[in-house]
C-alpha cells in the first residue's frame, strides 16, 4: 500500500520547549558513588540556578508571552523537592513572576490518584521539569492523565514546557538513564529507555562538555542511527518551536551527532565487554544564535 504523507501528517505543535543543559548533575547516574555526592550535586545545582542560569530562566518566562504567567515546577526528579522547589521559587521571585507553583510526587500512586493534576495543567501557562533522576520522571508519569494532558496541551495550546538536567533529558527518546564516563566505552553498557517523548528518534545528554559525555551518546546513537543525539553543554539551552526548529542559546555549545552515514560498528557485541568502534559517524557543533532543523524520519505513526 502506498504511504500517503498527507494523511498520516502528525500535528504542527503550538507549544514551546525550552531544553537547558544543566549546571551540576544532581544524581541522574543510577550508580551515584555516595547519598553524601548525591546531596551535594543537589546543593551545588540549587546554588547554580541561583547564580548562573539568568539568561536561559528569562528566556523561559519571555517565550510564554506574558508578564507574570503560572508556572508550575516539577521536582519529582529530585530527592529534596521542597528545598528545590524553594531555589526556583526564589529565582522566579526576581523575576517578577508571582504565580509559581510546585508538583513533586514521590509514587506512581500519588500520581495516579491526585485528580486535580490535569486541572492544574489546564491552568498554567507553563511548567518547569527540575534535575535529578530522570527515571523518576518517566516510570512516575509514564501512561499518565497528568501527562497525557500536557502533551495535548503542548500540541495545542502556546504553553512552554521546559526541562534541566534530569528534567532536559527525559523529555526525549530514547532517553539515557545509565553509563557514566568510566562504562561509556564498553558495548551495551549505556542504558535507554523510552522517555516522556516530547521529541521523537531524538536523544538529549546534558552535561555534555564539562562531563565528557560525547562516546555515550555516540553509543546510543550508533544503536539506532534513526535518531539523533543533542549534547548540550551547561549554562546552554535550546529552544525548539513547532516541534523541529531548535534555536541555541546561552553561553555554550551543543553537539548534535547523526548516525545516518554510519557504515559500520560494533555495538551488537555487547556482551564481550568490547571498546566500541563507530565509522563514518557525522557531528555538528553550534552556539547562541545557531539554528537547527530536527530532521523527521520515521513516517508518523496513528
Amino acid at each position: 500500500m502506498e504511504y500517503n504523507k498527507e494523511a498520516n501528517a502528525c500535528p504542527e505543535p503550538a507549544g514551546i520547549l525550552l531544553i537547558i543543559g544543566g549546571k551540576e548533575d544532581k544524581g541522574e547516574e543510577l550508580k551515584a558513588k555516595t547519598e553524601e555526592e548525591k546531596k551535594q550535586n543537589e546543593e551545588d545545582d540549587k546554588h547554580a540556578e541561583k547564580s548562573g542560569r539568568s539568561e536561559v530562566l528569562k528566556n523561559f518566562i519571555q517565550l510564554t508571552g506574558k508578564e507574570d504567567p503560572v508556572i508550575e515546577v516539577i521536582t519529582t526528579a529530585s530527592s529534596e523537592g521542597d528545598e528545590m522547589f524553594a531555589t526556583y521559587k526564589e529565582v522566579f521571585g526576581e523575576l517578577k513572576i508571582t504565580n509559581i507553583r510546585h508538583i513533586h510526587h514521590a509514587l506512581r500512586e500519588e500520581v495516579i490518584k491526585d485528580k486535580g493534576l490535569v486541572d492544574r495543567v489546564d491552568d498554567a501557562d507553563a511548567f518547569f521539569f527540575t534535575g535529578g533522576d530522570q527515571l523518576l520522571l518517566t516510570s512516575l508519569y509514564g501512561g499518565s492523565d497528568f501527562l497525557t494532558r500536557l502533551k495535548e496541551r503542548y500540541i495545542n495550546d502556546k504553553i512552554v514546557v521546559a526541562g534541566t538536567s534530569a528534567g532536559a533529558m527525559a523529555m526525549s527518546t530514547p532517553m539515557i538513564y545509565a553509563g557514566n564516563k568510566e562504562k561509556q566505552q564498553i558495548a551495551g553498557e549505556v542504558k535507554i529507555t523510552t522517555g516522556l517523548e516530547f521529541l521523537k528518534d531524538l536523544c538529549i545528554d546534558t552535561h555534555f562538555v564539562d562531563r565528557g559525555r560525547f562516546v555515550r551518546m555516540a553509543q546510543v546513537i550508533a544503536t539506532n542511527p534513526t535518531s539523533i543525539g543533542i549534547g548540550i553543554e551547561e549554562d546552554t539551552a535550546i529552544i525548539v518551536r513547532k516541534g523541529t526548529e531548535a534555536e541555541v542559546i546561552g553561553t555554550g555549545t551543543i553537539i548534535v551527532i547523526d548516525g545516518f552515514s554510519i557504515t559500520s560498528s560494533d555495538v551488537a557485541e555487547f556482551d564481550t565487554e568490547k571498546r566500541i568502534s563507530i565509522q563514518n559517524m557525522r557531528v555538528h557543533i553550534y552556539s547562541k544564535g545557531d539554528t537547527y532543523k530536527i530532521p523527521q524520519i520515521d513516517p508518523p505513526h496513528k
